[in-house]
């Protein structure tokens, strides 16, 4: 354990002691690059000419019209490879280009973090290894074919449940043995320190863009912003813009699974308790033995025991409410944005969409609402289909 990266009591470095030293280099390393005007410059670049940013605000016309307020999507589904995680494959990548890394791994559950990866891999010509539970490798299959595409290597993880949380355990055991020559691009900001720190940096992009497009395109701040939370980077990437505006309030949206009742989901800040998992302190689900619960969700990113630790925070202090949202609300969340915009938003995004239908008739016609659509819902096409078949 270290008592550094703490977001009050959370987060900080519980890690084995041959990854200190990796986890201290890379510490290092982003701290020397990350305001470096070379590097800022480079990743500029590369955010606007090869991951599409600025992401537009659009408002949702027909979906407003159902809900009764006034919504926009924060179109981080635009993005190259479908969803905001490049924001994050993109910093990370280029910090291991910088310090001369030529190696990466990374773990995935969406596979849109694995894909990211890959295409990042790709671009600067590294070879890249991607962890991914089997159960997810079943129903991810088009993000994996894609990764493949990419030349990265998929490695099928059994353990577990062989889903997220599995990808990630096997991917640290890799880095252990591998730290010389390899970079671990995390996917969210969670895990040890720094990781939390250096997903977040280079996921505010979302919420500095938002913050601005509002006033710029409404004349006002939103009085809500929503995100879905998994491990959490596309909710803090937002959220961390608006953490001072007291009037606008925030709102993360777990995974609540088949029924936060059955106890087969994966709403951590909702129904967790205070433990340790992959290096850091957060709410996690777990018994009184502190065995990790096995997660459930439609949504194969959001199902993680697990938290960021910042979010453990935010909650703690009340400046962020989280609630949960079931499958049968996100399918029908995903089925009323598609039919209404002709946007399929990811399973993911679909938790926060879910939430915010919950919400008609409750809300002021004039309320401004900014909805983090983190990703596109091709992957999901599947999954969708599988429990609402389109009918002719």
């Amino acid at each position: 354990m270290k008592q550094k990266g703490r977001f009050g009591d959370y987060g900080g470095f519980y890690v084995p002691e041959v990854l200190i030293p990796a986890l201290e280099e890379l510490e290092e390393a982003f701290y020397r690059f990350y305001e470096d005007d070379e590097f800022v410059s480079e990743l500029e670049d590369l955010s606007r000419h090869y991951a599409g940013r600025p992401s537009p605000l659009y408002y949702a016309k027909r979906f407003s019209e159902h809900v009764g307020c006034k919504v926009y999507l924060k179109r981080e589904d635009l993005l190259h490879g479908g969803a905001h995680k490049v924001n994050n494959t993109l910093g990370q990548g280029l910090l291991a280009k910088y310090m001369g890394k030529t190696k990466l791994i990374a773990e995935t559950g969406a596979g849109q973090h694995g894909l990211a990866t890959a295409m990042i891999g790709a671009l600067f010509g590294m070879e890249t290894k991607i962890f991914m539970g089997v159960v997810d490798i079943e129903r991810q299959s088009v993000n994996v074919h894609k990764m493949k595409l990419c030349g990265a290597e998929v490695i099928d993880v059994e353990g577990g449940t062989g889903t997220l949380k599995d990808a990630i355990n096997d991917a640290l055991r890799y880095w252990t043995a591998h730290v010389t020559d390899t970079f671990y691009l995390f996917g969210s900001a969670c895990g040890p320190h720094p990781y939390p720190t250096i997903v977040k940096h280079f996921q505010i992009c979302i919420g500095i863009e938002a913050r601005q497009q509002c006033l710029d395109e409404i004349g006002r701040l939103p009085d809500m912003v929503l995100a879905c939370v998994g491990g959490g980077s596309n909710a803090i990437g937002i959220f961390n813009e608006f953490i001072d505006d007291k009037d606008v309030k925030l709102i993360g949206i777990e995974a609540g699974g088949r029924s936060l009742s059955s106890g087969r989901h994966a709403a951590t800040l909702v129904a967790g308790r205070v433990g340790v998992l992959h290096g850091a302190k957060a709410y996690l689900l777990q018994d009184d033995e502190g065995q990790v619960y096995e997660t459930e969700s439609v949504s194969a990113g959001l199902d993680y025991p697990a938290v960021g630790p910042e979010h453990c925070m935010l909650k703690d202090s009340g400046r962020v409410e989280y609630v949960a949202a079931e499958d049968k609300e996100v399918l029908d969340a995903f089925e009323l944005l598609s039919k209404t915009e002709g946007i399929l938003p990811a399973l993911e995004s679909a938790h926060a969409l879910a939430h915010l239908v919950g919400l008609k008739g409750k809300l002021d016609p004039e309320t401004v609402v900014v909805v983090n659509l983190s990703g596109r819902g091709d992957k999901d096409v599947g999954i969708v289909e599988k429990y609402r078949p389109v009918k002719d």
